[in-house]
């Protein structure tokens, strides 16, 4: 039987380390950071034709959409921009492998313990890295976190593309339904009245104060008109009602009115918040009654079509999140 030369042992090793040392690169690490599309799966693309499909019917359902979409094109970004991160700190060890390997003959005794291991659990030996320089131990390290880094957000961007699907396959199923009622709606023109004068338990005295007019009062279709009026006939408006304005959501076409509940942006007071949250339950309760679509208050939105509230995207100020007013559509 013929011995093997030390020498050329030691290169096979070094060869042995090198390929398992790329292996990891290509299989374990670049991999766990895609989250591409299959054949039969769909993308947000996709998702945003199928719910323009949907915008007679579902505006404010819709408005969740759109921030999941964002959300989904933010999670897009930070998984390119760390995967770029990924290839300069991959490239940053690769090279300390080889001027170890081109140095020495063949790969530090450390290394070839680290590259030989399982592509799962490599450079992840606190006592392995030990035997490294703090500049490789760093480089290392940071190679491992920012692998970690980015399965997190592709695992992420998988879940808010999961969610965004069943989101339009709900409005989907709905679809027939949702349109039906809008047609009923448009032929009624404006709501039935109440069964009783004066009910929601409001404080208002049954007649409209000018002070209520606000910005756009003219302009409300019939409909969102005559529920407007009802709302402020009942529960009075301690500050003035907007309804149309130039604008791409229902202000645009008449079909919203906002119920402020304070002025300047400022959070309402402990008694006008809690008349907001009589508005918003006295809109539900009488939802199919007035034509509501949607409802929007302190941040969630209730929509007519699933009855729940959800909550929606931190906007950045107490107007974009509806902490000040209350929001509500009609068909």
């Amino acid at each position: 039987m013929t011995s093997t030369p030390p020498s050329l042992m030691r290169g096979r090793r070094a060869a042995l380390s090198l390929s398992a040392l790329a292996t990891a690169f290509l299989v374990a690490l670049p991999g766990a950071a895609r989250a591409e599309p299959g054949d039969d799966e769909v993308d947000i693309d996709e998702l945003t034709q199928r719910a323009e499909e949907l915008e007679e019917a579902y505006d404010g359902e819709l408005l969740q959409f759109t921030e999941i979409k964002e959300r989904v094109e933010k999670a897009e970004r930070d998984l390119e921009e760390v995967e770029e991160r990924l290839d300069a700190s991959r490239d940053g060890v690769s090279t300390i492998a080889a001027t170890q390997y081109k140095s020495g003959g063949a790969l530090d005794p450390a290394f070839e313990v680290i590259f030989s291991s399982h592509p799962e659990d490599m450079f992840t030996d606190a006592a392995v890295l030990s035997y490294l320089g703090q500049s490789q131990s760093e480089q290392i390290a940071e190679l491992v976190d920012t692998r970690d880094e980015a399965a997190e957000i592709a695992e992420e961007l998988q879940a808010e593309m999961q969610e965004a699907e069943e989101l339009i396959e709900e409005l989907e199923d709905e679809r027939e339904s949702v349109e039906e009622k809008i047609r009923e709606y448009e032929e009624q023109q404006v709501p039935d009245p109440p069964a009783g004068a004066g009910t929601g338990g409001g404080s208002g005295n049954g007649t409209i104060p000018a002070s209520a007019r606000g910005w756009g009062w003219d302009g409300a279709s019939p409909r969102m008109a005559a529920i407007r009026d009802e709302i402020v006939m009942n529960f009075g408006a301690p500050y003035p009602v907007g309804c149309l304005r130039n604008s791409a959501d229902d202000h645009g076409s008449g079909n919203a009115c906002d119920f402020m509940m304070s002025s300047g942006g400022a959070l309402p007071s402990s008694q006008n918040r809690a008349l907001g949250t009589q508005i918003a339950q006295y809109g539900i309760n009488n939802a199919d009654r007035l034509g509501i679509k949607y409802i929007i208050w302190e941040q969630q939105i209730w929509h007519s079509a699933n009855r729940q509230w959800k909550w929606m995207e931190d906007r950045g100020d107490n107007t974009q999140n509806h902490y000040d007013h209350v929001h509500i559509s009609s068909y």
